[in-house]
Formats: C-alpha cells, structure tokens, sequence
C-alpha cells in the first residue's frame, strides 16, 4: 500500500506582507502561523512523514527552531527553498525521495501560511485518495458574483457555477507530481499550486469541498480573521 507523506513549502519571504519578519514566523493565537500549519499534519497517523522546506538564510540561522518549539523534533530534517514556490515543493519531493519515499507513494503539500486547516476537512481529502487516481485537492465553491475588469470599471460578470477557490493541501502521486512540476520548469509554465502542473499533461484531480475559512494568510488585514478562527475553535472545545 502506497504511503503518505507531506511537503510543506515555506520557502518564500512574504513579501506582499510587507513584515521585517517572514510571515510564517508571526504569532497567531500563542504559536507561529507555522506551528498551526504543520500541527494538522504532524498529528494525522495516516501521513508516514512530513517535508519542510526553509529558506536558505533560515536554515542557516537556526530562527525556524524557535518558531517550531518541541514540534521541530518530529518532522523530517528541513531543506532549502527555491526561488518560487514550484521549485521549493520539487525540492521537497526530492528529498523525500532521498529519504526512503517511492515515486508510487502520495504526498501532500500544504501552504505554510494556511495556519486555520480543520482535521475533517483533512481527513476527507485523505478518504477520497483511493478513488482519486488522479490526485485531490481542497477547495470551495465561490460564493460571490465575480466581475471582469478594465481598469478600475466592470465590463462584465463572470458565471460563477462552475468555479472553486483552490485550498491546500493538494494531493498527488509523488513521482507523477514531480515530473509534472520538472516539465513545467522547462516550458517556463508559472505554476500557482501544483494541480495547475498536473492539469498540464490533461490530469483532471478531484475537488473536494473543503471549508472556506481555510485561509491563506497573505495581507495584514488576514492575521486578526485567521486569529478569530482558532479563538472560535479553542472556545468550542
């Protein structure tokens, strides 16, 4: 039985941020945005083991192990980023390869600035994967009227019915996702999240309605909803 594992790229500085400090590192609700990216998956049984990937600088410094606490004990050895983040997760995949894991196997990849994932919503997507040959991925139906733009002035509605919002984690045969991202690579294709690679050679992965308060944070104005998310949770316990 094929294994599972998970690549979680941190590899970007957040620039459209606009912190000092990268953004997974900022503190959410008493723990790193990446602490509560990686908690998810660190406890799931089902995943055999889980990939992070660090930009260069943070490697080096150390800074990622105060961020992680006692968390930093139970993933795989970090490894460095690329410069976008197709290029992170394929290093990721590399080094899982490296480590023991089979081209056959799944592999997860999860955004290290989505810190608000619900474990159902993980163990769905998980579920779904024997009837997924061609990979899953979380995602939402969109909820709002979409408008085409020129400028700043609306020159149309687009139809909605048929459109999701992509969340992570994303999931795909290891080696076909690899070789997914190493061909896009060399047709200079820009790859936003990794099902966009598979699409590519005419994959079409399963949507599995996920929850849209799976936030990605990626302005200020997103830490204090993506805070009221997990106080919410915290209180319902």
């Amino acid at each position: 039985m094929e294994r599972i594992w998970a690549v979680v790229p941190a590899g970007g500085r957040g620039q459209r941020f606009g912190s000092a400090v990268a953004k997974q590192y900022l503190q959410l609700a008493g723990r790193s945005i990446l602490a509560h990216a990686l908690a998810p998956l660190l406890q799931e049984p089902r995943i055999y083991g889980v990939q992070l990937v660090l930009p260069g600088t943070d490697l080096a410094t150390g800074a990622w192990r105060d961020a992680l606490g006692t968390e930093r004990e139970t993933f795989l050895p970090p490894v460095v980023g690329g410069a976008e983040r197709q290029d992170s997760v394929r290093r990721g995949l590399e080094a899982l390869l490296s480590q023991g894991a089979l081209p056959s196997d799944w592999v997860l990849v999860h955004d290290a600035a989505r810190p608000c994932l619900r474990r159902e919503d993980l163990h769905r997507l998980l579920d779904s994967l024997p009837q997924s040959r061609q990979g899953a991925l979380l995602a939402v139906p969109l909820a709002d009227t979409l408008k085409r733009a020129e400028g700043t002035k609306a020159i149309g509605t687009i139809d909605r019915r048929d459109l999701w919002r992509a969340l992570t984690p994303q999931a795909f045969p290891l080696g076909s996702l690899l070789e997914a991202l190493q061909e896009a690579q060399q047709q200079g294709a820009s790859i936003t999240d990794e099902a966009a690679a598979l699409e590519l050679r005419g994959w079409r992965p399963r949507l599995v309605q996920g929850h849209a308060d799976n936030i990605k944070i990626t302005f200020p104005e997103d830490l204090p909803l993506a805070e009221a998310i997990l106080r919410s949770r915290q209180e319902s316990l």
